[in-house]
């Protein structure tokens, strides 16, 4: 697709006047720009809404303020901040990254697209919105609110997940870039269309490059990104044993890698019956066995039916070998927790505080 210079001149125009009226401002990460730290908050905000990352966002930059002090840092910490904003393998590389960007460019982000994409975790638009944004780097970007605002303009056909159709979104917001203002203009995009070309009931009249919008002029903006292809996701069960002693729950690592990687949760079965089985072989004197209700967790490519089976066990010389467990420990719940668990886990948690077991 070709694009008049005529129309990327008033279209880049239009973009930068309205971000000088209506852009945000005050978000923490556009205040002191750095890599690093609008490197924290593209990561962040990946899969979250803005108002949710800004407490995340601040909590990660008071304990880890630069790349170094993050590259130093314990895993634990960093998926412990994490917790709550699920994707926890980009929390992962993003520790990875900071050690490599340390040890690799003396704690200097690297200024080429290349250079930025090898790092763990960022990919073309990632690269581009860091080097764009702290840098002034003239680079494109294409995160979910610009996919949307440029298939919308351009009536691009097809899922984002079709390669032929992400070349197309890449070959267009490359011709519109301009070569000067690239920050306002990058920042615009995004605002633009996480503020106004939005989803569901998107404000056209507000928009400032309505007039350019071909979705808006044939009165086709609700076709306009065409929606993933529905498949039915697979559906997978487990039962999992939430173990209680005196005011204490057994939470077991996950291995570094896969599903949750490095954080704490439960003992994984497949039915009842293997939880009883794995019972007798600890030989526990069980006090209370209650089955809980039923969660759902959504992943992207499956569902988790997760089934908690609380069992309050009595004293026994099995508790004192778990202390010295390097995959489990006992945690008080009494206690503010200082690693990383995933969602359910952390509701689970917070309901097995709320019954006020007998210690």
């Amino acid at each position: 697709m070709h694009i008049d210079s005529a129309v990327k001149d008033h279209f880049s125009d239009k973009i930068i006047q309205w971000h000088g009226q209506f852009g945000r401002k005050h978000l923490p990460w556009q205040h002191n720009r750095t890599p690093y730290r609008v490197w924290v908050s593209e990561i962040m905000l990946q899969q979250t809404q803005v108002a949710t990352v800004i407490g995340y966002y601040q909590r990660f930059m008071d304990k880890f303020p630069n790349v170094q002090a993050l590259a130093a840092g314990d895993s634990d910490d960093v998926l412990h901040l994490w917790t709550g904003l699920g994707y926890y393998a980009s929390a992962r590389n993003l520790h990875k990254a900071a050690k490599t960007v340390v040890d690799k460019f003396g704690g200097e982000f690297p200024t080429t697209l290349e250079a930025m994409e090898a790092l763990p975790g960022i990919g073309r638009s990632t690269a581009g919105a860091i080097l764009s944004l702290a840098l002034d780097i003239p680079l494109p970007i294409l995160d979910g609110n610009v996919k949307r605002v440029m298939a919308r303009c351009f009536m691009v056909e097809g899922w984002y997940g079709q390669a032929k159709v992400m070349q197309q979104l890449w070959d267009i917001v490359e011709q519109l870039t301009p070569t000067k203002d690239i920050q306002p203009y990058n920042q615009a995009m995004m605002d633009i269309g996480a503020t106004i070309c939005t989803r569901s009931k998107p404000d056209c009249d507000a928009c400032p490059v309505s007039e350019h919008c071909q979705a808006h002029n044939n009165d086709r903006i609700t076709e306009f990104p065409h929606k993933k292809p529905k498949k039915v996701k697979p559906v997978r069960t487990e039962y999992w044993p939430l173990v209680v002693h005196q005011g204490q729950i057994m939470l077991n690592q996950r291995p570094p890698s896969g599903i949750w990687g490095g954080l704490y949760s439960f003992n994984a079965f497949d039915d009842e019956r293997a939880v009883k089985e794995y019972n007798d072989v600890k030989s526990w004197d069980v006090k209370t066995w209650q089955e809980l209700p039923e969660m759902k967790h959504i992943f992207t490519h499956f569902q988790l039916n997760i089934r908690p089976i609380l069992i309050v066990i009595q004293d026994h010389q099995y508790l004192m070998s778990i202390a010295d467990s390097n995959q489990s420990i006992w945690y008080k719940l009494d206690d503010e927790l200082s690693f990383g668990v995933p969602t359910p886990v952390l509701k689970l948690i917070k309901q097995i505080k709320q019954l006020k077991l007998d210690k």
